[in-house]
């Protein structure tokens, strides 16, 4: 089976984070077995009770009981949830040049998964490097919970990690953070008839967000990487909620904000700039109560000295005659995690980002034939 056979098994498999991997597990553990390669899984029961597991592989010859890993290839399993009105999500299909596969999960990653299992299909019968394993983590899309609890229940040591996200195979080799919270703002109510008598919630939430775009304003200029698009730290609100009624002065209103901080600022500098911004309103308003509940402060990881994987993969562009351009990755991804158990971590795969968690998620033909061939060499032995 080529990368493309396989990805169309694994996109029929539909993961969102709210269901089980198992079924996605067990066909990847029936083909690797079948090549002489060794699969444990890990299992768990996720906040819901729904059955999950990550997953360990190595290849024949592999030392039993090893916890050094030489080369890691890390997929995670769980998509997003696809959208009702996506029909076809689960049926992989080509556009009408045939360049491009189409499905939940193409690029995201099942598409990199697919390149590997090709790969470890067309070394049948010659040596896969035993310092090699794979890894394939659940809940990816959820906060890396399940390469946390990976992490915790084993004592793997990693010299160089291979995180797949789509990234148009461009190594990325420097990975920015994240940063979660929620605001609550509880005013005081009233008939809108009256609204001297009252105190919106909303109308501060209005202020309190245009402070904290100025905010990210100004984050444009304090600090710049230009490994990243865009090269600073950058800060959103995503969601907002409150208010009852029409005729009703708001008495509460919440929103989301998210930060993603380059891997120079500290992730936890946008909390305490929040923190400041929301004690300043609390002075000015006797009457309400401000509450800022962080969720997450998780730091990047910075680019680092040029480990071994970094050097083979440039030595493997440009002997295909392409220049080597490494960059750091916005979104989130596992590398954060792996970055404290590995020596070196790039993040990279076939497909782009700006296509995944929607109905346009696709996969370029030739890149996956690249990342196959890629991989291919990275896995036989030296």
């Amino acid at each position: 089976m080529n990368a493309q056979q396989i990805l169309q098994e694994l996109v029929a498999i539909p993961t969102p984070s709210h269901a089980s991997n198992l079924p996605l597990l067990e066909w990847v553990k029936r083909f690797l077995e079948a090549k002489g390669w060794k699969v444990e899984l890990l299992p768990y029961s996720d906040e819901q009770g729904v059955a999950k597991a990550n997953l360990l592989a190595r290849p024949p010859g592999a030392a039993k009981d090893e916890t050094r890993i030489e080369l890691a290839f890390v997929c995670h399993t769980d998509t997003v949830p696809f959208s009702i009105a996506w029909s076809n999500a689960t049926v992989l299909t080509a556009s009408a040049d045939g360049n491009l596969l189409h499905g939940c999960g193409s690029c995201d990653v099942k598409g990199a998964l697919a390149c590997f299992l090709a790969a470890v299909e067309e070394l049948e019968g010659l040596q896969v490097s035993p310092k090699v394993a794979l890894i394939l983590s659940a809940d990816e899309e959820i906060g890396c919970k399940g390469m946390d609890r990976l992490l915790r229940s084993t004592k793997l040591r990693i010299g160089s990690a291979l995180v797949s996200e789509p990234t148009s195979l461009r190594p990325g080799i420097a990975g920015k953070g994240y940063g979660l919270a929620r605001i609550t703002i509880n005013g005081v109510e009233a008939h809108s008839a009256y609204p001297q008598e009252g105190v919106s919630a909303i109308a501060l939430a209005a202020q309190l967000i245009c402070q904290i775009n100025e905010l990210g304003a100004e984050v444009k200029g304090e600090s710049g990487d230009p490994l990243f698009d865009p090269p600073r730290t950058t800060v959103n609100v995503g969601v907002i909620e409150g208010g009852s009624a029409k005729n009703i002065v708001a008495g509460k209103c919440s929103f989301l904000v998210e930060w993603r901080p380059i891997p120079a600022d500290p992730p936890r500098a946008i909390l305490a700039q929040l923190e400041w911004l929301c004690d300043c309103m609390r002075s000015a308003h006797a009457k309400i109560h401000v509450h800022v509940e962080p969720l997450r402060t998780e730091p990047g990881f910075a680019a680092a000295e040029a480990g071994p994987l970094q050097i083979r993969l440039k030595e493997m562009t440009e002997a295909a005659g392409q220049p080597f351009r490494p960059c750091g990755i916005s979104f989130g991804s596992e590398a954060t995690r792996l970055a404290a158990v590995a020596e070196e971590v790039i993040v990279i795969g076939p497909g782009d980002m700006h296509t995944a968690h929607s109905d346009r998620e696709c996969v370029p033909v030739a890149e996956l034939e690249s990342w196959t061939d890629t991989l291919r060499a990275l896995l036989a032995a030296e």
